[in-house]
């Protein structure tokens, strides 16, 4: 889409047309006095607009959306109430490394006039604390850039959430329209640090954990597991990077305190694209005895205080240049098919001691859903026994509010998965508590058909 230089629009309809040119083509939000030019634009720049009930519904959508489409996902709120609300889905894409970006209205003026609608003591630093930047634009320009910043940033950075804010008279003054789309900035592929192909194929018993980052090139990853003969853990978010058929893949079994035990029967630990936090492991230690390798492209994973070597690397980029240097590679693995398959077993039948009668009724469900379907899981008994049990077959199909831990997650975000990818199964599992926190956004489901 080319933009009309010459065709002026308020700000905050150029704003929908120049989302619009950089690939959105949905929006989730509540329209209200503060931020009703953001709106004008909507339809105009031929975006779909679902309308949520309740900001926390319209967030969890867009964050829905974009784990399902690989997309940011985009919503809109009005000043004060609408930012607060919206501020839970925040700290959710923030812990979970998903592309969420918000657009607010704010008060033109704070410091001189108390008392006045929506008002808040500093809107744009309560935004900051639960996302990656918070900034406040004050003129056409501003907000174009940091829009453009946002977008540059989920595709080469890790994904986390943000929110621009933009203040009424400034949505409402004439402006032109938005640059050009410029060039998608492309990611540095590199090769390996000198030597680190060697150590990890001279592992007799190498071991991979595999997180929601290291899904950048899945055919590649699933190559080199097998072409080394390594042993796998996947966390929640990394669920599906490994198929079922690895008879090496120990699941996402890592909550099992005795999946310390099994790392630490490995002579080398590669984490790709995942934290280790302690709701990837409920532990302090991973339970390595040897070597740690950390791939990762956020400094701040790789600077961790854990004793590892790091490789700051696109999780795809460093499968493929593993599997150059394992050409004609012969693996000599110490794991064998038997001792993965028994500790499967035994974690299993752990996860059934600890929650019973859920595992049975787990499995009746998971032997009807295709494998394409898109999953999306509350903070609920019932979803703590499947992320164990449950074997997914694709990477990006299970998702968890793990990180932020919030009530309430399930639903709006399967609504927003729904929207992108229409026609294609999607699943919500929710406790009956956790429903109820976003019931009301089965109007906007019904809404949307």
């Amino acid at each position: 889409m080319t933009a009309d230089k010459n065709h002026t629009r308020p700000l905050g309809a150029q704003i929908s047309h120049m989302l619009k040119s950089r690939g959105v083509d949905t929006i989730f939000g509540i329209p209200g006095v503060h931020n009703q030019e953001m709106y004008r634009g909507i339809e105009e720049a031929g975006i779909t607009h679902v309308l949520a009930r309740h900001e926390q519904g319209a967030g969890f959508m867009a964050d829905g959306y974009a784990r399902a489409s690989g997309r940011p996902g985009v919503a809109y709120v009005i000043t004060g109430p609408g930012l607060c609300n919206i501020m839970t889905p925040m700290g959710q894409a923030y812990s979970d490394s998903v592309s969420v970006l918000v657009l607010s209205s704010c008060l033109d003026e704070t410091a001189a006039y108390r008392g006045q609608l929506h008002q808040m003591l500093d809107q744009r630093a309560a935004g900051d604390t639960v996302c990656d930047w918070s900034y406040e634009a004050r003129d056409a320009q501003a907000a174009y850039g940091l829009i453009d910043r946002a977008m540059a940033e989920f595709a080469t950075q890790r994904p986390r959430s943000k929110h621009i804010q933009v203040p009424i008279a400034a949505l409402e003054a004439e402006a032109p329209a938005a640059p050009e789309v410029p060039t998608p900035p492309a990611r540095s592929h590199g090769d390996l640090p000198g030597g680190l192909a060697q150590r990890i194929m001279g592992a007799k018993k190498p071991m991979f954990v595999l997180g929601g980052g290291a899904r950048g090139d899945v055919d590649a990853l699933r190559n080199a597991l097998k072409t080394l003969g390594a042993a796998s853990f996947v966390t929640t978010a990394g669920k599906g990077s490994v198929g079922s058929d690895d008879p090496l893949h120990f699941g996402s079994y890592l909550p099992r305190p005795d999946s310390a035990a099994v790392i630490k029967g490995a002579d080398l630990v590669v984490a790709v694209g995942t934290e280790l936090a302690e709701v990837d492991l409920w532990r302090r230690e991973l339970g390595n005895s040897g070597l740690l390798i950390r791939v990762d492209i956020c400094p701040e994973v790789l600077s961790q205080p854990i004793n590892s070597e790091a490789v700051m690397m696109e999780s795809g980029a460093f499968f493929r240049a593993l599997n150059q240097s394992l050409e004609g590679h012969q693996a000599k693995t110490g794991w064998t098919a038997q001792e993965v398959k028994a500790t499967r077993a035994r974690f299993r039948a752990e996860v059934d001691a600890e929650r019973p009668g859920i595992a049975r009724v787990a499995d009746a469900l998971r032997e009807v859903m295709p494998d394409d379907a898109m999953i999306y899981t509350d903070m609920t008994q019932f979803a703590y026994v499947s992320v164990e049990l449950w074997d997914i077959e694709q990477p990006g199909h299970w998702h968890h509010p793990a990180g932020f831990g919030t009530l309430g997650y399930a639903m709006p975000a399967a609504i927003g998965g729904a929207m992108a990818r229409p026609g294609k199964p999607t699943v919500a599992i929710a406790g009956d508590y956790g429903f109820q926190y976003t019931v009301q956004e089965l109007g906007a489901a019904v809404e949307m058909k």
